[in-house]
């Protein structure tokens, strides 16, 4: 299929309302889940430990969905139509007229919810500390598969398809030029975006600015690259199992995460755990009622496959986790925030081969994967400072 052609056919008011039969089954199941007996370690490494999910069943328990549900309608949400796709999105203008366009683009386990304490500092940041030349007009899709978009129905929707999409709906809501932003799977599919349409991306701002070492670079890496090529190689022998499955069978997982809410619980709260920035100095990571509000959207939605599916295309995108569009320079002005606590982390020294035009690069001192949740002041303070400058 040519993916240049996934042109937007039409853009709809999509308010959120899940049926109450929904809700009353939800509740159902949750007071009848069986749990299997406690981990026989101390630790978490045979994963997410018993009293964790206890807690984060309990919260969900006791969840307020109707809450949430007036708290997100209060966000203009829409829906963008594509010949094979619905894209569920938020797009909230700025009171600034000249006001910068930027699309932000969430991964797995996440979703839109990641980004939503950004969108008031974001749109109008004189209410929130900052001047009108702050001011960006904010488009936050739901990844194909994801949240209120979408299941899809053939293969094929990757990274390169998705940011065709992206830019064919920036053009469709009337903005040729705008910036971006992404973070995991959503990092990948904004690197395409800027090397797909450098024309049109102003700005590219990363919080995983995805960049392989070579053989040379693992040959004479210095104490701090020593020290990063450690935790990658951690992450890919001891934290990466739940990529392989959904890489692989993604429809053998997807049934128990749309069935059993004690199984979606702990497959999405396991990785908000173990890939936050957990410390007490750093604010304890994603809290339970953020788990809790992205564990609901993924059930409500029935999305626990077809987000799996996500890493089954993108597997076939990637088959062997860099391809050889990533030797590919990306030309556009980009800036990396990278977090303390990133699983994958990526060294300067490595990205500026890839980025050749590498603007700014920051390393705060807490944070972890998901930077929208765990330091929302950080990232909308780096993404004023880059795009003012």
């Amino acid at each position: 299929m040519d993916t240049t052609d996934d042109t937007v056919l039409d853009i709809v008011p999509f308010p959120i309302h899940v049926p109450e039969a929904d809700l009353l089954d939800l509740h159902e199941r949750l007071e009848r889940v069986r749990l299997p007996e406690r981990e026989t370690v101390q630790d978490d490494s045979q994963g997410l430990q018993l009293h964790r999910v206890e807690h984060l069943l309990q919260a969900w328990r006791d969840h307020d969905w109707r809450a949430a549900e007036r708290r997100w309608n209060a966000i203009p949400h829409l829906q963008a139509r594509f010949e094979d796709l619905e894209v569920a999105f938020w797009h909230v203008r700025s009171p600034v007229p000249q006001a910068t366009p930027l699309i932000l683009t969430h991964g797995w386990p996440g979703s839109v919810l990641e980004f939503e304490r950004l969108i008031g500092p974001l749109t109008d940041p004189v209410a929130h500390g900052g001047s009108e030349e702050d001011a960006f007009h904010v488009v936050i899709p739901s990844l194909p598969g994801f949240g209120f978009s979408g299941r899809t129905r053939a293969p094929g929707w990757d990274p390169t398809r998705t940011a065709h999409a992206w830019a064919s709906l920036m053009a469709a809501l009337g903005y040729p030029t705008f910036g971006v932003h992404g973070t995991d799977y959503g990092a990948f599919v904004s690197i395409e975006l800027a090397r797909l349409h450098p024309e049109r991306v102003s700005r590219l701002h990363l919080t995983m600015p995805v960049a392989w070492p070579t053989p040379q670079d693992v040959e004479h890496a210095d104490e701090t690259e020593q020290r990063l090529l450690a935790t990658r190689n951690h992450y890919l022998v001891d934290g990466s199992g739940y990529q392989r499955i959904q890489a692989t069978r993604p429809q053998t997982i997807g049934y128990s995460l749309v069935d059993s809410p004690a199984g979606l619980a702990a497959w999405l709260g396991e990785k908000m755990v173990a890939y936050a920035d957990t410390r007490p100095e750093a604010g304890g990571g994603v809290s339970v009622a953020q788990q809790v509000d992205n564990i609901a959207l993924y059930w409500f939605t029935r999305t626990g496959a077809s987000t799996a599916r996500w890493y089954w295309d993108a597997q076939r995108w990637a088959p062997q986790g860099a391809r050889e569009e990533d030797t590919q320079p990306i030309t556009v002005p980009t800036a990396a925030l990278v977090f303390p606590g990133e699983p994958f982390p990526i060294a300067r020294r490595w990205a500026e081969r890839r980025f050749t035009n590498l603007v700014s690069w920051t390393e705060p001192a807490h944070g972890g994967h998901f930077a929208g949740w765990e330091q929302p002041d950080v990232l909308v303070a780096d993404l004023r400072d880059v795009f003012r400058a």
